[in-house]
């Protein structure tokens, strides 16, 4: 069987999940979902799409990710799984998109301006 590609981001991480038919295995970057998410929390992120359409032990998963931290790699590897679930099976898109999984969430750093300290802050006001 071929592998149902798909591609989810958050901030600066971008996931490329490859999905086939399977036993349940969870790969991210040649290492196991359980060795390179250690938190139970970031694990949940992950396997919430899953869950929710009780596709849980039904597929192996494949992914490279690369940029970001943990959580916002978590976030995109969710949404990769989720968009790979509706191109397997579109009967799962009203179920994942009620949860929000299939929303791209745009939010990102804002940058630092010049004359100013941070992205908004001002530097340190002195009046005497």
């Amino acid at each position: 069987m071929e592998y149902i590609i798909s591609v989810g981001r958050r901030k600066t991480s971008v996931a490329r999940l490859y999905m086939k038919p399977g036993k349940g295995s969870f790969v991210i970057n040649n290492s196991d979902l359980n060795k390179y998410f250690s938190s139970e929390l970031l694990r949940l992120i992950v396997e919430q799409p899953l869950k929710s359409v009780d596709a849980l032990n039904k597929f192996d998963f494949k992914v490279n990710i690369h940029g970001g931290g943990l959580k916002g790699q978590a976030e995109a590897i969710r949404l990769a799984v989720s968009r790979a679930l509706v191109k397997n099976d579109e009967e799962n898109r009203p179920v994942l998109k009620k949860e929000g999984f299939l929303t791209r969430d745009p939010r990102m750093v804002e940058r630092k301006k010049y004359g100013r300290r941070k992205a908004r802050r001002a530097f340190q006001w002195v009046k005497r």
